[in-house]
């Protein structure tokens, strides 16, 4: 960018000046195409830190003359130097004024160019550096969330049940987990305070000594409290997202945010087949299969944490595998956050697009938690053996996964996520309520077309997921620690859904589980009309902020943002500067 300009009413360029300022005086009209006057921008190398405009007038803005100086990257002053435009803009109408000059101080985000592919390589790096790391480390976390399920039925329960026997203490082992989870979900605030590669080392480390610690469990009191104990570890790891915004921009965050939560349903896919696998063999083993499973997929979390404590970076500008110019390069290529005010953290939590996706997250978890959980007991409870339900419970979230790659990209190519979230919603609503009336349809319990309906009840419920998350973080303007406040609102309010889900299945509605089935089905049904509300919402919000930048753009030359929330941005200025834009 140049950062050396002058503003001239004529059409005749005026001489440089040696100090490389440049001159413009007031000429006389002349003659332009529709008979107005016309401000010509006359831009030239800066070889010096300021630019001067020369002007006369009887009317000064300060009485005498005089110099005055501003910095754009202080809104107040940046407001100054607009307000002085604008003052020479009447100048340029007409009116004579005394000589004044307006110094601008050096902003070092306008001194910056690079061409695209410069920038898609930085990108290039923070995806293979960051997003694949994070994505590995979600990966260990949700299999060492979910391999209960799997464990459950390679006997844990009965080495671990009490006598007599309490049917209950499993889905206390489930609750216990979400409860931590939920009361420490504050901790995705401290993404933004401590630096990332000691906060994230810290956690994985952590969640996985207590996940081997569950492999040698000798009751479900003792496998209760590890699981409380697992919870917190993983509740400080939900700000990922949030972190991911330090490097992306907000038409790249659905991809990135898709790429690191697929990791969830390929956990899930390779802790089955895992199972399956240490369960064909459990003859040969001389260790019960679930406490070889605990250890063996809480081992790589220990052994990955230094990994991460010497690869991650805590923003663009301490990325160890970046040049110091691409490291300038991933500063300047996202909008500088703006200074952070209570008012700002106040407004987020009256914001309704942050409750309206923490409601959605909340609806949506009644499925997404529960049934990585309880899929293996369903699938025994259909008539498989444990060794056929192991395998059985993989392919369903394998094809999760490679939906939710499919749909983040396609979101991020049209910018949008509303209609691809009310398509997954609707799928994932019609595979729960072929469940839930599978036993009015006259099904069998074993029946194929009952598995088959899992499909698209997960990768329904998996995509939304991936979709409100980005939706709710692309959607959060204001300084950062107002969009922290966000989407830790969306994460505590998201959590209570789990809660309710570890109830949803008890044994004694086996095999068909109707009642909870049902409620899954609802709430993905609500989950179509927040989402079509939330839409309708925000597009009259948008059309009212582009009415109000259009009546004053002329005036002030704003630039706005194209309605997707990215597209073509102007170099070096402010998001607030280029007009806000919800991304539909």
């Amino acid at each position: 960018m140049f950062s050396n300009f002058t503003f001239d009413s004529g059409n005749k360029e005026q001489p440089t000046s040696n100090n490389g300022a440049i001159t413009s005086s007031n000429s006389s009209t002349s003659a332009t195409t529709g008979g107005e006057n016309k401000r010509k921008m006359i831009m030239t190398p800066p070889s010096t830190s300021t630019a001067s405009w020369e002007s006369s007038s009887s009317d000064s803005l300060e009485k005498g003359g005089g110099e005055e100086e501003y910095d754009d990257d202080d809104p107040f002053e940046r407001g100054r130097g607009k307000y002085n435009r604008s003052r020479r803009q009447d100048v340029d109408d007409g009116e004579e004024q005394s000589p004044m000059t307006v110094k601008r101080k050096p902003n070092p985000r306008k001194e910056l160019s690079f061409t695209a592919e410069e920038e898609k390589a930085v990108v290039r790096q923070f995806d293979k550096k960051v997003v694949v790391l994070m994505a590995v480390l979600y990966m260990l976390a949700f299999l060492d969330r979910s391999n209960i399920g799997n464990a459950r039925i390679a006997n844990m329960d009965s080495d671990l049940q009490s006598n007599p026997p309490n049917p209950q203490f499993y889905s206390h082992a489930l609750s216990s987990f979400y409860l931590a989870y939920l009361l420490f979900e504050w901790m995705a605030i401290l993404w933004r305070l401590i630096p990332a590669h000691i906060y994230v080392s810290v956690l994985v480390g952590s969640w996985g000594v207590v996940a081997c610690l569950q492999g040698i469990a000798t009751s479900y009191p003792v496998l209760i409290v590890l699981r409380f104990l697992l919870g917190i570890g993983e509740a400080g790891f939900t700000g990922v997202p949030f972190y991911l915004s330090f490097f992306f921009k907000r038409e790249e965050l659905a991809l990135r945010t898709a790429v690191f939560i697929s990791a969830a349903p390929l956990a899930t896919s390779f802790s089955s087949t895992l199972a399956f696998a240490i369960t064909s063999l459990s003859s040969l083993i001389p260790l019960a299969p679930w406490r070889l499973l605990f250890l063996l997929e809480g081992l790589p979390c220990i052994l990955i944490a230094p990994l991460a404590y010497s690869l991650l970076p805590s923003t663009p500008s301490t990325a160890p595998f970046l040049t110091p110019r691409q490291k300038k390069i991933a500063r300047f290529r996202l909008p500088p956050p703006s200074p952070p005010s209570t008012s700002s953290s106040l407004t987020a939590l009256r914001d309704p697009i942050a409750w309206t996706t923490s409601l959605i997250i909340l609806l949506t978890n009644l499925a997404y938690s529960s049934l990585p959980a309880f899929l293996p007991t369903i699938l025994t409870s259909m008539g498989h053996t444990p060794l056929s339900s192991q395998a059985l419970s993989a392919p369903p979230y394998l094809l999760s996964f490679l939906a939710v790659l499919i749909t983040a990209y396609l979101s991020d190519l049209y910018r949008t996520r509303g209609p691809f979230l009310v398509f997954h919603a609707c799928f994932s609503c019609a595979g729960y309520l072929l469940l839930s009336l599978s036993q009015s349809l006259s099904l069998p319990p074993g029946s194929w077309v009952r598995y088959c309906a899992v499909f698209p009840a997960a990768v329904g419920f998996f995509n939304v997921v991936v979709l409100t998350i980005a939706w709710n973080v692309n959607n959060q303007h204001g300084d950062p620690k107002a969009k922290s406040v966000g989407f830790a609102l969306m994460q505590v309010v998201g959590q209570l859904g789990p809660l309710a889900a570890t109830r949803l299945y008890p044994d004694r509605d086996g095999p068909y589980y109707t009642f909870g089935m049902g409620v899954c089905a609802a709430a993905m049904g609500m989950v179509v009309v927040l989402a079509v509300g939330l839409r309708v919402y925000m597009r009259r919000e948008n059309q009212k902020w582009e009415k109000e930048q259009g009546e004053r753009g002329g005036e002030e030359g704003v630039m706005l943002m194209d309605r997707g929330g990215g597209g073509d941005q102007e170099r070096g200025g402010g998001e607030e500067e280029r007009g806000f834009r919800y991304m539909l």
